[in-house]
C-alpha cells in the first residue's frame, strides 16, 4: 500500500477515537421550558437530586477580593520630593583603601558582579564573612594604595551604575 493510504487510514481512525470520546464525554442537556423563555425570571435553585447528599453552601475560595477594595494607601506629600544623588566626591586622604562592590548572601550573586567588574578590566575578589551566623560574600576591589588609580576606579564604577563603598585600611 502507498504512504496516503496509511495517512488515510490514520486519519479515519484518529478523527473516530476524537468523535467517541467527545460523544462520550457530553452532558445530556435538560430542555428549558417555553414558559421560562418568554418570561425572563431569574433562574431559581433546583432541588438536589436524591441518590446525591445535599452539598454544603460553598464559600469563596480566596476572600482577598473582598478585602483588598477597603485598603487605601496614603503617601505623604513630603516622600514625593526627589533628592539629586551626591556629587562624585574624589578621595584626597592618603592610605590604603578597598573599594567594597557589593555585599552578597549567595555566592552565584557574588560572582556575577565579580564578571561584571572583570568585564569592565577591574580586578575583583571575592570574600566570604559571617555575621550574627549569616554568611556574606563581598565583593572587593584592591587594595590600592595610589590616590589617583582609587579615583579612577570610583568613577569607573559609577559609570557602569556599580556603587561601591570606600573603606580604608589599617587606619
Amino acid at each position: 500500500m502507498q504512504g496516503w493510504v496509511w495517512g488515510m487510514f490514520g486519519l479515519g481512525l484518529g478523527l473516530s477515537v476524537s468523535a467517541v470520546i467527545y460523544l462520550n464525554g457530553r452532558q445530556p442537556v435538560e430542555p428549558v421550558p417555553a414558559a421560562a423563555t418568554t418570561e425572563q425570571k431569574p433562574a431559581a435553585k433546583s432541588a438536589p437530586r436524591t441518590d446525591e447528599p445535599p452539598a454544603a453552601e460553598e464559600k469563596p475560595r480566596f476572600t482577598f477580593y473582598d478585602m483588598l477594595p477597603s485598603f487605601e494607601v496614603v503617601i505623604p506629600e513630603e516622600d514625593l520630593t526627589v533628592v539629586p544623588a551626591k556629587p562624585f566626591e574624589s578621595v584626597d586622604r592618603p592610605g590604603i583603601y578597598v573599594l567594597q562592590a557589593g555585599s552578597f548572601s549567595q555566592y552565584d550573586d557574588a560572582d556575577r558582579r565579580r564578571a561584571e567588574l572583570a568585564m569592565l578590566g577591574v580586578e575583583s575578589g571575592i570574600q566570604k564573612v559571617t555575621v550574627d551566623d549569616k554568611v556574606y560574600h563581598r565583593v572587593r576591589i584592591g587594595p590600592v594604595d595610589s590616590l589617583d588609580r582609587l579615583n579612577v576606579l570610583r568613577g569607573q564604577l559609577r559609570g557602569a551604575q556599580i556603587d561601591a563603598m570606600v573603606i580604608r585600611v589599617g587606619e
